[in-house]
Parts: structure tokens; sequence; C-alpha cells
């Protein structure tokens, strides 16, 4: 009698984007990046280290569906971005990607509780996730409790907001409604290395507790050790031109 072998069964996390022979140019000003191959594994904190002028920007602005590629393919959750129409790009960039801006990009005016819920106007899935707990508010709450902003702020206005605090705000914009993927764009490039470590240490936090992906890229390589990979930009986009 022959004998069966049982194998276990070791299960991989999946892509959540699979970029594959991507080319882009600016048309005003001849700048050019092309990406052969760049995958990022699911539920992972990946760090993209670069220069200025290397495409970082470029690079983000093609993940997140703001500009399509003259050629190759974009997958995020596995669709192809490419393949949607401008419009349904931001729906799906609403629905799917919380976006950490350098600038932050808050509203001056609008109090930090209102920053924060501002994405669920514009995406029903991350509204449906964020009021699963309770109301939306509460769960603003406590994503920006969670990431170390005092409550006596909640009220006020984003213009009254330090830049560690403004940070922090923005940070919490983009984890409501857990979207899948989080990109940051240099989010901790005007903080001094001890308070670096300490708004990574919660990021990352939250970004576990949410089962969230994160793609932060930076110049800085000081943060590196921080992260589960550090991929080099120029491993992975060839640049044509001066940015």
């Amino acid at each position: 009698m022959s004998k069966q072998i049982h194998t276990k069964q070791v299960s991989v996390a999946p892509d959540i984007i699979d970029m594959s022979g991507v080319k882009f140019a600016w048309s005003d000003n001849g700048f050019a990046i092309a990406i052969d191959r760049f995958c990022l594994p699911a539920s992972s904190r990946v760090l993209l280290v670069g220069p200025s002028g290397g495409g970082k920007s470029t690079l983000l602005s093609l993940l997140c569906g703001i500009v399509s590629p003259q050629a190759g393919s974009i997958e995020i959750l596995g669709t192809d971005i490419v393949k949607l129409s401008s419009s349904a790009r931001d729906r799906f960039r609403s629905e799917h990607i919380g976006v950490i801006f350098q600038m932050f990009n808050l509203l001056p005016y609008g109090t930090v509780t209102d920053n924060v819920l501002l994405p669920l106007n514009f995406s029903r899935d991350r509204r449906s996730r964020a009021f699963r707990n309770g109301d939306a508010a509460d769960e603003a709450e406590r994503i920006l409790t969670g990431l170390g902003l005092d409550q006596s702020l909640f009220g006020g206005p984003s213009a009254a907001l330090s830049v560690g605090q403004q940070q922090r705000v923005a940070a919490a914009r983009a984890l409501i409604g857990a979207p899948e993927l989080i990109v940051a764009d240099e989010p901790t490039s005007a903080l001094d290395a001890d308070r670096q470590q300490r708004f990574l240490d919660l990021l990352f936090s939250q970004v576990e507790e949410a089962g969230t992906t994160l793609l932060m890229v930076s110049h800085d390589r000081r943060i590196a050790p921080l992260f589960d990979r550090v991929i080099e930009l120029e491993e992975i986009v060839s640049v044509q031109g001066d940015q």
C-alpha cells in the first residue's frame, strides 16, 4: 500500500501593487520614468528611498491614479487602474488608498475632526467601515488619540496646529475607514530624529491595527531600520531628463 504524504500549505500574502512595463513622460519638461516591474506584498511596511528628482513624486502620482502612463499596467488589489477612466481612478483612489501628503494639504479653517472625516464624503466603502464600530466622529477621535494628538485640539481649526500636530491629522485622515493601502510622501521631513521615530511608532501601530499596507517614500535613510523592507528607487525606476 502506498503511503500518502501530506504537505503543509504555506500561505503567501498577495501583492497589493504590481506595476509592469510602465512608461510615463511629462509633456511639459521632458522628464520621463520607466518601471520594468515593481511588486509590493500586502500588510507590509515598505520604505522607498531616493534622492530629489529621482522620480518619487511621479511614481506616487502613477500609483494613486492621478496620472496615467503611456504604456504598461498598474494593478492595485488586482485592478489595473490604467484601464479605468479618469473619474473611475478617482473613485478607486478614494475607496482604497489613503494619502499622507508632504505638505499635509489640510483645510485650514476646518476643525481637526472635519479634516479627518473628509475622505468619507467620497467613499461609500470607507464610510461604512468607519461607522462599523459606532459614529465616524468617534472613530476619527480614536485614531487621532492613537496618533498622540491631544483631545482638546479636536474641535479647533487645523491652521492653529503645529507642524507635528498637522502631521498627525494628515495621517489620521489617510487612515480613516481602513483603506487597504497608505501612501506617504516624505511625511517626516520637517521633524527631527526623535520626533520622527515617535511619529512612525504611532503610525505603525495604527497601520497594524487596521491591517493596512504602508508605502512611504523619503530621501532620509535614518528611518530605514524601522521598516520591514527598504527599496532603493533606482532599483525600480529608470529616469530620463530633469524633474
